[in-house]
């Protein structure tokens, strides 16, 4: 049994120490969460300044000392301003909502998704990514505009339809974007053809004097938005060249699969393939290698993407490189629309694409 010791008793009453007049209590203590008032108190200005400087409003002119007085006042007190109030003043938010996609991306367009909401950091928005998955249409919408964001960037335009984009509008959302290959009415369309990836493989491949090609098209759920486009892209080169075929190839992204295809690769006489992207290429080229079947010799091969592993392939892998906008670009052209809204939805193509020839073709 653990003893506690009692107190020892004190020589005297301590003489209490006087109170501090309120004004000098220690802001920013558990005790005490800094207000607006408290900043304007310590930066000698009024709570007005304060709410122009740190919501960086234009339209008030505030000489650059007062705002670096004001900024110093709210850093020492660790005053940051209340969102959800500011948000009910202005009827949104500085919150630009990216849904996090259906379907997971891979290396290229994570990097460009992260520069992206760097970007519009720098131009004082708070990006916030929203996991939906399972939601689509109206009921996306619905739980998006909740949040009360200034704007929207929803990376799939079929799973938000022109229904959302209204829905998004009437919660006070200035801008609404999609990216992605599809528009949906009445929102600014980001638009990644995705056309132009499998046109750009099948004219590298013709141009290299192969005539049969395949074009892998992944089993995975989801991946129809980006795959049915690049192989009609491939389709679109090929038509009307002499002795041009294209075979459609449904692969699933496990050796198992790719070893069911390669048994029957001679019956299916191709001289060339395009597999839907780097990651199913290295699958394919592997299990051809298996077969047998000699790369390029026999069957020529080009990925998408231009992955680093892709250099690592033994041959080298061609590829085709995916040109995105900088996300400088975009986030300036999504505060445009935000401070200028109430115009025709804008429409922009921003992929380009290009083959990098390696051994593999």
């Amino acid at each position: 049994m653990v003893q506690i010791p009692k107190q020892q008793p004190v020589p005297g009453p301590a003489p209490a120490a006087p109170s501090p007049p309120p004004d000098s209590v220690p802001q920013g203590t558990p005790h005490s969460v800094p207000t607006s008032a408290d900043v304007a108190r310590l930066a000698g200005v009024s709570r007005a300044t304060v709410s122009y400087v740190l919501n960086n409003t234009s339209a008030v002119r505030i000489s650059e000392p007062t705002r670096r007085r004001v900024h110093a006042a709210a850093k020492e007190l660790g005053y940051v301003p209340h969102a959800a109030a500011r948000s009910l003043r202005a009827g949104h938010s500085r919150m630009v909502l990216m849904p996090t996609p259906q379907i997971a991306v891979g290396p290229l367009f994570s990097a460009f998704f992260n520069e992206l909401q760097w970007a519009l950091s720098r131009f004082d928005y708070t990006v916030v990514q929203y996991g939906s998955l399972g939601l689509t249409g109206e009921e996306a919408a619905r739980a998006w505009a909740e949040l009360r964001p200034v704007a929207v960037l929803a990376p799939d335009a079929t799973a938000l339809g022109a229904r959302g984009v209204a829905v998004l509008k009437r919660s006070g959302a200035k801008a609404v974007f999609t990216l992605g290959p599809q528009r949906a009415e009445g929102a600014h369309a980001l638009l990644m053809d995705q056309r132009l990836v499998g046109r750009a493989a099948a004219e590298h491949l013709l141009a290299r004097g192969r005539r049969r090609i395949g074009v892998v098209v992944p089993e995975e759920p989801g991946l129809e938005v980006f795959s049915r486009p690049r192989l009609d892209g491939v389709r679109a080169a090929v038509r009307g060249v002499a002795a041009g075929e294209v075979t459609e190839l449904p692969l699933a992204y496990t050796e198992d699969s790719a070893a069911h295809l390669t048994d029957r690769w001679s019956a299916l006489g191709l001289d060339a393939v395009f597999a839907y992207n780097d990651d199913y290429a290295m699958l394919l080229t592997r299990a051809l290698q298996d077969r047998g079947v000699a790369v390029p010799e026999d069957t020529a091969v080009v990925g998408a993407d231009d992955l680093m592993l892709a250099r690592l392939l033994r041959p080298r892998l061609s590829s085709v490189r995916i040109e995105l906008p900088s996300g400088r670009g975009l986030a300036e052209l999504v505060d445009r629309v935000v401070r200028e809204p109430g115009g025709r939805p804008e429409v922009h193509d921003v992929l380009g694409a290009s083959v990098v020839h390696r051994e593999s073709s």
